[in-house]
């Protein structure tokens, strides 16, 4: 394996103003975490990554004024096509809105919400995915876990700066869903291994700790925080498909309502256990059924505890429906009406194919990524998937834990030392209401709980949308995205050009 890339041209259109590019498309090469060619360790893994990236940078930039931002989405082990081709990068992807997008042909546009008017970006695939490969003896245990995956990243983008001349460029990463956990991991290793500061952390569709999610809450008892956190959402699923029994108007004061019942009395109820009276279990489910829609004694049934899947299954259940779980506005046939769960994500169900489609045409055609005598034939495999989440170990070492690597991964500590070692050190949040998998007061709760100073708290902004957890899946909430975070940009970089 050797560091290849592709060099190509061309301009966008964004918001009227053009910004003319340079794009270049290629692979860096990575080493398992504590590799030394100087002072090899036999006992580390035998293995290596290319990892595959296109990068956008705006001719007749200063590298010092222009702020330069890692991309990546997350699985974990999932290529960046989502965030490419369908929120940030200069071309997208055409998707039907909450229904099945048609197969081909599909339509790429010029992405007038590309972010490349306020940033140069770098589109990272993780390892095994995209056009990169993993190949050597112990390749899972050298890159797929949480902490190995953390430290690929961060050997990619400190060796990317060095390589291109940008180690004093303003730096951001914009990691979404599990790229938030990789995140918080980056941004604590970056400034306190490899002496690297960065401007500001974009979140989108945050999960920072797992202990918290909605999808597994059942498998941990004596926790009820996933059932508070996930109600919202599930309440804006309800809305939004006019299951409620007496639909407000007003989806935002409504939300504020079912965050309040869901921190005072559902709380309560929830903290009582078998305690629980007859009396406040009824009282408790009939406002939940008021809030969700689910039938009261479905909830008494479920003693007021309904997990991700349960609710995704119900809620549309007399329809034969399940309702996406990424993007809850979706919905699909159910494949089996008598399972706990859906067997499937009508949301992405829906859209994968286009994406796929799309960047395998651009990135041949366009990019011209794959063309080079070196490809042999001319063809790769682009992968969407390293299909590597049946062999991820998700322990995590937190910073100054002493002993190994344990648990499900709780990333607030390393955010939190991020911010502590460097408090200019902005933090933006960005949700959607409609998220099933990373529910949007689940990421509220874990910034207002970073172990931080309440003076930092400050360095915090959140902004929500109308969408699911591809927040750009749904146009408006593009283009309000795009504008708050080249505003945020702008904000913690005012000399950008």
């Amino acid at each position: 394996m050797k560091p290849q890339h592709v060099l190509s041209d061309g301009s966008v259109t964004i918001r009227g103003q053009a910004v003319p590019y340079q794009a270049e498309s290629g692979t860096l090469i990575v080493h398992p975490e504590g590799w030394d060619d100087a002072n090899p360790d036999p006992k580390a893994p035998q293995a290596v990554a290319s990892i595959f990236y296109v990068a956008y940078f705006k001719k007749g930039a200063h590298a010092e004024n222009r702020p330069i931002t890692f991309v990546y989405n997350g699985g974990p082990g999932s290529a960046t096509v989502w965030l490419h081709m369908g929120a940030l990068g200069p071309k997208r992807v055409v998707t039907s809105d909450d229904v099945h997008t048609p197969a081909a042909p599909y339509k790429l546009v010029d992405n007038d919400d590309s972010l490349l008017d306020s940033t140069d970006l770098v589109f990272i695939d993780a390892p095994g995915t995209g056009f990169g490969r993993v190949i050597g003896k112990d390749r899972d245990k050298a890159f797929y876990g949480t902490d190995p995956d953390a430290a690929a990243f961060t050997d990619f983008i400190a060796q990317f700066l060095a390589r291109h001349g940008r180690y004093n460029s303003p730096k951001y990463l914009f990691g979404e869903s599990y790229g938030t956990t990789r995140s918080a991991i980056i941004a604590n290793a970056l400034a306190n291994e490899k002496g690297i500061d960065l401007n500001g952390v974009i979140l989108l569709s945050q999960i920072l700790n797992y202990g918290n999610s909605i999808d597994r809450a059942q498998g941990n008892p004596s926790n009820d925080q996933p059932y508070v956190l996930g109600l919202p959402s599930f309440a804006a699923t309800a809305w939004y498909h006019h299951k409620l029994p007496d639909q407000p108007a007003d989806l935002k004061a409504f939300l504020a309502e079912v965050e309040h019942f869901a921190l005072t009395d559902y709380t309560s109820a929830l903290q009582d256990g078998t305690g629980i009276s007859d009396e406040k279990l009824k009282a408790t489910a009939e406002k939940l059924h008021r809030y969700t829609g689910l039938p009261v004694d479905y909830l008494i049934k479920a003693d007021l505890r309904v997990n991700g899947g349960e609710f995704a299954k119900t809620l549309l259940g007399d329809e034969g429906q399940d309702t996406g779980r990424l993007d809850s506005r979706f919905s699909g046939p159910s494949l089996d009406p008598l399972a706990q769960r859906p067997a499937y994500d009508p949301q992405s169900a829906a859209m994968e194919s286009a994406y796929v489609a799309a960047f395998n045409d651009y990135a041949r055609k366009t990019l011209h990524y794959g063309a080079d005598p070196s490809f042999g034939d001319g063809y790769m495999e682009y992968r969407v998937s390293a299909h590597s989440i049946g062999k991820w170990s998700f322990t995590h070492k937190q910073p100054d834990q002493r002993g190994p690597a344990r648990g499900e991964p709780n990333v607030l500590p390393d955010l939190a030392m991020a911010m502590k070692t460097n408090p200019s050190l902005q933090v933006m949040l960005n949700q959607g209401y409609y998220d099933l998998g990373t529910p949007y007061f689940e990421g509220v709760y874990e910034m207002r709980h970073l172990p931080i100073p309440r003076a930092l708290a400050k360095n915090i902004e959140i902004k929500q949308y109308a969408s699911g957890h591809m927040v750009y899946a749904h146009l408006p909430a593009l283009k309000e995205m795009h504008d708050n975070v080249s505003q945020f940009i702008a904000r913690t970089h005012p000399k950008s050009s």
